[in-house]
């Protein structure tokens, strides 16, 4: 058995992929028999997931829709959920772990709603300036808790978490008493020339929404990739990230560091908050942060805090969440399920440093047993 184990999961180059497969597949098991306990057909509703989220046609459509629109619309659920994994990845190269990523969704949503969604621009200039507005809120508060972390030693995950209330409550004592839209009781709804979605559009007798911010999720992924990889900023963030002792020995400047990999962070955490409420959604429901932000740990620690690797776990959680709706109504079972299949591989994630420890514990002793039957 243990054997078995070192051979599917052992071997540096590849362990990582190796180990994080291994969660996935055992987190669907474990939702598998979850949905047998209730009396389910497990391959069923991991069907109804795939034809919920686009990746399998349906048995029927409505009108003007087909596969191809479902798809179009989980890339426009997608595009922030990619944003927000590589939020959490950014300051975990740091060794940080931004909890604020809700937090700063919400402010970035929110100014930018405000500055410009209400306002008469043209798209030329209001797209782009909600995107500008996103990546600048969301890196003053990134900073904030970056600096908070350097100035006071006050830890990241507290203060990320107290942000997270404030600008709750702050955005909805705002919106309940300016902005707030008397019928639906959200905020006012964005112009289409500042969404970063093409809402309804229509072309081959088909209606569907456009993400026009995806291909900017793709492109940030791979920078963020680069900047960790090949500069020496990113080494030296890493270098922090692994141990500040030895990287302000070698004369690495811990605090700025610091403070980078947050203002990162949080840029990437507004990029998100932009698409999703000026995107995916349009208009902001007040009193509530979005779960998306949390969700995102999960994605990132799924992802290895790798960007390429978050792109990737994304897509499976989004596939999770976006097509828990089809599935409920399909097999009859509450949508708390994905929630739960999502937890689980949270918590099986959770455990994949123990798992390469374990393995790399196994293959000394398997390399001292072979060495010994040599002798």
């Amino acid at each position: 058995m243990k054997k078995l184990i070192v051979k599917l999961m052992g071997g540096e180059r590849f362990q990582t992929m190796r180990v994080s497969l291994f969660c996935i597949i055992t987190s669907l098991i474990v939702g598998a028999a979850i949905l047998l306990a209730i009396g389910k057909n497990p391959l069923a509703a991991f069907g109804n997931l795939l034809q919920g989220s686009g990746l399998m046609p349906k048995s029927s459509y409505a009108g003007r829709q087909n596969m191809f629109t479902d798809f179009m619309s989980f890339l426009d659920a997608l595009t922030p959920m990619i944003f927000a994994s590589l939020a959490v990845s950014a300051a975990l190269k740091a060794g940080l772990f931004n909890i604020g990523v809700s937090g700063i969704m919400l402010a970035s949503g929110f100014t930018a709603s405000v500055l410009v969604g209400q306002s008469e621009l043209s798209a030329f200039i209001a797209k782009p300036l909600v995107i500008l507005i996103g990546i600048a809120v969301g890196a003053i508060v990134g900073a904030l808790i970056g600096w908070l972390k350097y100035k006071f030693n006050i830890n990241e995950v507290v203060s990320s978490i107290m942000i997270n209330y404030i600008l709750m409550y702050i955005i909805t004592f705002f919106i309940n008493t300016f902005f707030v839209d008397p019928i639906s009781r959200q905020s006012k709804t964005i112009t289409d020339s500042a969404r970063l979605t093409l809402s309804g559009t229509r072309a081959f007798d088909l209606k569907f929404d456009v993400s026009l911010a995806f291909p900017l999720a793709i492109i940030c992924a791979i920078v963020i990739k680069f900047l960790f990889d090949r500069t020496t900023t990113g080494f030296e963030i890493k270098a922090v990230g692994l141990s500040r002792k030895a990287a302000k020995y070698a004369g690495m400047s811990v605090p700025k560091n610091i403070i980078l990999s947050m203002t990162v962070s949080g840029a990437l955490a507004g990029l998100a908050g932009v698409t999703y409420f000026c995107g995916y959604f349009a208009s902001i429901q007040p009193g509530v942060v979005p779960s998306m932000g949390f969700n995102a740990i999960a994605v990132a620690l799924l992802g290895n805090s790798d960007p390429i690797g978050c792109i990737f776990s994304s897509f499976l959680v989004t596939v999770i969440s976006k097509g828990s709706i089809y599935m409920s109504s399909q097999q009859g079972v509450e949508m708390e399920i994905a929630d739960l299949i999502t937890s689980v591989i949270l918590i099986f994630t959770a455990c994949a440093e123990f798992l390469k420890m374990y393995v790399g514990r196994l293959s000394m002793e398997q390399g001292g047993s072979e060495e010994a039957g040599e002798a």
